[in-house]
């Protein structure tokens, strides 16, 4: 770039942008928005926003030196490796999809070590946070600078985490997100005792109880349990070899975790589970907030549409260079992913000029039929 720009003075000119992206005091939070206030609009003219999508992404790395990089599960790996994870919060339309928030995840060795945190200039205020706690201060961060309100999308690295939940619920929006096949819940139609009636002596207890026999169960055994009518095949779009169906079951649950330090049983949701046709057991759960009236089909395609986010970082790292960031400060990391996130930004905009693919028109002459004795030259019954 630098040799393009400037021929006469490459190597000056490769100076001043290194020093743009990894030392030059300028905001990610301001040039974020003005990519957000440029590029949603012109998603929003084929369709509105339907989710707020949170996701992370991990690059590998080598050594301890690169800010926040530690052993830990990346996701372009399928392992634990050494790496860097950043969580991103994407606005997401049924067309295109954007990220508005980018955060690298600081884990807490790192937190702890004044001397590391210094030479990568991790700034004073970044306290240790889960992704979760990241996740949620950039849906408030979002709701504050008048992103519209729209559904919460997640894996179940963030749906299992019960503060998550409650937390999304409290900034009141609603939410599909992805749970383990281990999380318990309380079957259709029950829910935990009542606390013990007060027998004259000692204090009034007001918790919710269980008992030997009255016990929530895991979302797999759930999901076991439930009568064949139960399991619907549901398509909800093409993909690129052939249109995606599976088969689904939605039932109206309550989430049972730490219930009996509660005074009143958690509200009911949707508990989907998605069980392939072939395979020996169900494979994916979700938990939503979504109104009970809704359609199964609806609940299936929302949960869904977290895939244009893989598209997303697809593009992002392969064609903008997401990952490829070989500087170790906090500035830079921030700065380099934000370049990236304009870069992907303007590129939308520029897919926005191209009108959709349509339905070709049938030819008004049709082509003759050949002849039953045709035989193309060169053909080996040919004489």
């Amino acid at each position: 770039m630098a040799a393009r720009i400037e021929p006469a003075r490459t190597q000056a000119a490769h100076q001043s942008l290194h020093h743009f992206v990894a030392k030059s005091d300028w905001s990610d939070e301001a040039v974020l928005a003005a990519v957000r206030s440029r590029v949603l609009p012109v998603v929003a003219q084929r369709g509105a926003i339907r989710a707020l999508v949170i996701d992370d992404t991990g690059m590998p790395k080598k050594g301890t030196h690169s800010v926040g990089v530690a052993r830990q599960y990346c996701g372009q790996l399928g392992k634990q490796d050494n790496c860097q994870v950043a969580v991103s919060l994407s606005a997401v339309s049924d067309h295109a999809s954007l990220p508005i928030a980018y955060r690298l995840y600081l884990p807490r060795p790192w937190v702890d070590d004044l001397a590391r945190r210094a030479a990568a200039g991790v700034p004073a205020e970044v306290i240790f946070q889960t992704k979760p706690q990241i996740a949620l201060d950039q849906l408030r961060a979002a709701l504050a600078a008048g992103i519209a309100q729209a559904v919460v999308l997640a894996d179940a690295g963030y749906g299992t985490d019960t503060d998550f939940r409650d937390g999304v619920t409290e900034l009141g929006l609603t939410y599909v997100v992805g749970i383990q096949s281990s999380t318990s819940l309380w079957r259709p139609g029950t829910q935990p005792l009542p606390p013990k009636p007060w027998s004259g002596r000692g204090r009034h207890t007001s918790l919710l109880r269980r008992d030997a026999e009255h016990q929530p169960i895991p979302a797999r055994q759930l999901a076991l349990d439930l009568p064949k009518q139960a399991w619907r095949h549901v398509t909800w779009r093409e993909g690129s070899n052939a249109t995606l169906t599976s088969r689904f079951a939605a039932v109206r649950v309550r989430p049972s975790h730490r219930d009996t330090w509660r005074a009143t049983p958690r509200a009911e949701e949707w508990c989907l589970i998605e069980w392939p046709a072939g395979e020996a057991e169900p494979t994916k759960y979700w938990l939503s907030t979504l109104p009970a009236t809704i359609t199964r089909r609806v609940l299936v395609d929302t949960a869904k549409l977290r895939w244009r986010i893989e598209r997303d970082y697809q593009e992002l790292k392969q064609e903008l260079g997401l990952g490829h960031y070989e500087g170790r400060g906090w500035r830079g990391f921030h700065h380099h992913a934000t370049l990236c996130i304009a870069a992907y930004g303007f590129l939308i905009c520029e897919r926005a000029t191209i009108p959709p693919s349509k339905h070709r028109t049938p030819p008004i002459i049709k082509a003759p039929r050949l002849p039953a004795s045709y035989r193309p030259r060169g053909s080996p019954d040919q004489d």
